[in-house]
């Protein structure tokens, strides 16, 4: 599979001469800094080395990404290098309470990351919804081999955009006055990082080619994009290369990213429009004002006329449908699980998006660590708490993950570590009988969008032990709970993993265990463990029927006291008033 293909490949090109491994050094000092991405509105955004956006990162196969980290904000903060194996270094993936305890303020924090792969990837924060107040960028892995052949390359990030800090948008989300779950609409959208009146610009020279390596860096939205006047030909989904496949329209979810080729015209008579529009499915509402349709221009001479081609094309491909460069066979699968995607409002009056009827909370010591110290424990899912949604894979079985969308709207799955090979897709519910084949040699990606009442089967080789998480990476329903975590070979975590004193420290700093169980406790002692919210109740329940007797008692009272005013008011009316004699007085 992938994650030790990759890393082999690469061990070979060193071995060839073809590579020579380097560290490439970044220091990226985190903190606040004020902004005006969108042209519309001046707010507070999370920045690096005191300016916004973050600045792309652009690293080799075989080199390592040395981040130096300087956490200045005010709360925890961990990086989440999307779509990176970190084999052997599980440390290092980011997710709070699953890998981390995350960077405390003030403090410090080297990622070492060896780049086994090539692609297009980015690189945001994993606490809470920092990513939605900017701190994201891209994240490119170079191939010194490219498969394609191409001119030049442009990065061309995609972001939806939001006036209000995250914190607020999350506040409004989790809210019971939200019962039915609203996702918060972006204000707007931001491509190459500009928005509002400035127009984003692809500069193009005649008959050159052009990789263009699209990102959906946003934390809700869902973008199509095209270009009038051109022919696209995908070549990667998610740092996999593919066959090239002629498209008019690339459609990328949350997370997702892609890469097309575009060979300029011969001539610069015109200018072109590119579209990136975010797709309005995705939003509960649309806002009076919004500007969904987002545009750009393909300029080969300034002040040349721009060119319209007329109505946008909105076919785009199906992924399950590409052909990958490395033919790698369909895995058969040794496990399975069939995860049902639902949301509803449970019991603490919120709205969660869940697996199974289990919305995840986080437990109190990240799953890493427990399964670091859990001993012959480690291959029992319990102890890794039941909120977390614990699915525990032996060392080199291939699992198979069924995702089943009962949900109303589209989801965006991540697993982190790996890629899946795409399988399957079809309308719920998954049925083995009836699913069509899977192809010879699958395509494979890091993360899958599913449309409501849709499944996909998803499979992967555990060769990379340590805690993955596997989620929808809208932002809004990772807080939501829509999460589980994957413990991929624990019997083998100890022999691979080494976990920095400095990640150690970070957690005794915010006084949170690094042994344990779920509830920082021994052995299959869980006492104390998080649990719930739970989804309200079918049918009558005891209480349900103590607070239907109660209504109904209340009622009897009620109607018996308005017939007993009534009875009392008749008989105090209904007597005649005496006549008062006159005063001698009285005129």
């Amino acid at each position: 599979m992938r994650t030790q293909g990759a890393a082999f490949a690469g061990l070979l090109a060193v071995l060839a001469g073809g590579a020579t491994a380097r560290d490439v050094h970044h220091y990226w000092d985190i903190g606040y800094v004020t902004a005006n991405p969108d042209g519309l509105q001046e707010r507070e955004v999370i920045g690096v080395n005191g300016a916004w956006p973050p600045p792309e990162l652009h690293v080799e196969l075989n080199d390592t990404l040395v981040l130096e980290v300087r956490n200045s904000l005010r709360a925890p903060t961990t990086l989440h290098s999307h779509g990176l194996y970190q084999n052997t270094t599980n440390y290092l993936d980011g997710p709070f309470m699953v890998t981390q305890c995350g960077i405390p303020p003030g403090a410090n924090m080297t990622y070492r990351i060896p780049i086994q792969q090539t692609g297009t990837y980015w690189i945001h924060s994993h606490y809470s919804a920092q990513y939605v107040d900017g701190i994201r960028a891209p994240l490119i892995l170079h191939n010194p081999q490219e498969p394609h052949k191409y001119d030049e390359e442009i990065v061309l990030p995609l972001e939806d955009w939001y006036h209000d800090q995250s914190a607020e948008l999350l506040g409004n989300f989790l809210s019971w006055k939200n019962p039915g779950g609203a996702e918060p609409v972006p204000n707007g959208a931001l491509v190459r990082r500009v928005g509002g009146a400035t127009k984003a610009r692809l500069d193009f020279v005649p008959g050159k080619t052009y990789r263009i390596r699209l990102i959906n860096m946003s934390a809700l939205a869902m973008f199509h994009f095209s270009i009038e006047g051109h022919q696209m030909r995908v070549i990667e989904v998610d740092g996999v290369d593919t066959e090239e496949m002629v498209v008019g329209n690339v459609r990328l979810a949350a997370a997702q990213r892609t890469s097309v080729l575009v060979t300029a015209l011969n001539t610069t008579d015109n200018n072109y429009i590119f579209h990136a529009d975010m797709d309005t499915d995705m939003f509960d509402n649309v806002p009076e004002g919004l500007n969904y349709n987002t545009t750009g221009v393909v300029e080969y001479r300034s002040g040349a006329p721009t060119q319209r081609d007329g109505d946008v094309d909105w076919s785009a491909f199906n992924d399950i449908d590409l052909v990958p460069i490395e033919k790698d066979p369909a895995l058969v699968a040794d496990q399975s699980s069939t995860l049902d995607v639902h949301f509803g409002q449970y019991t603490d009056t919120f709205n969660h998006g869940t697996f199974n009827n289990v919305s995840y909370v986080m437990p109190k010591v990240p799953s890493m660590f427990t399964a670091l110290s859990a001993g012959d424990n480690a291959l029992n899912p319990a102890i890794y708490g039941r909120q977390t949604n614990p699915h525990v894979a032996p060392h080199l079985r291939v699992v198979e993950l069924v995702v089943n969308n009962y949900d109303a709207g589209t989801h965006p799955f991540h697993l982190h570590g790996h890629h899946f090979q795409l399988i399957a897709r079809g309308p719920v519910p998954y049925d083995a009988a009836a699913a069509p084949e899977a192809a010879a040699a699958p395509i494979s990606r890091d993360t899958v969008s599913i449309p409501s009442m849709e499944y996909v089967v998803l499979r992967f080789r555990a060769d990379n032990p340590g805690t993955w998480l596997f989620h929808c990476h809208i932002e809004w329903h990772i807080e939501s709970g829509l999460n589980m975590v994957i413990v991929e070979a624990p019997e083998m975590m100890p022999q691979r993993i080494a976990v920095p004193q400095q990640i150690v420290d970070h957690c005794r700093a915010a006084g949170i265990p690094t042994s344990g169980n779920a509830a920082g406790r021994a052995g299959l002692d869980l006492e104390g463990e998080a649990v719930g919210p739970f989804p309200y109740p079918y049918g009558w329940t005891t209480k349900a029927k103590g607070a239907m007797a109660g209504c109904i008692l209340a009622a009897l009272v009620g109607f018996a006291a308005i017939v007993w005013y009534g009875w009392s008011s008749k008989r105090s009316y209904g007597r005649v008033p005496q006549a008062q004699p006159m005063a001698e007085d009285d005129p």
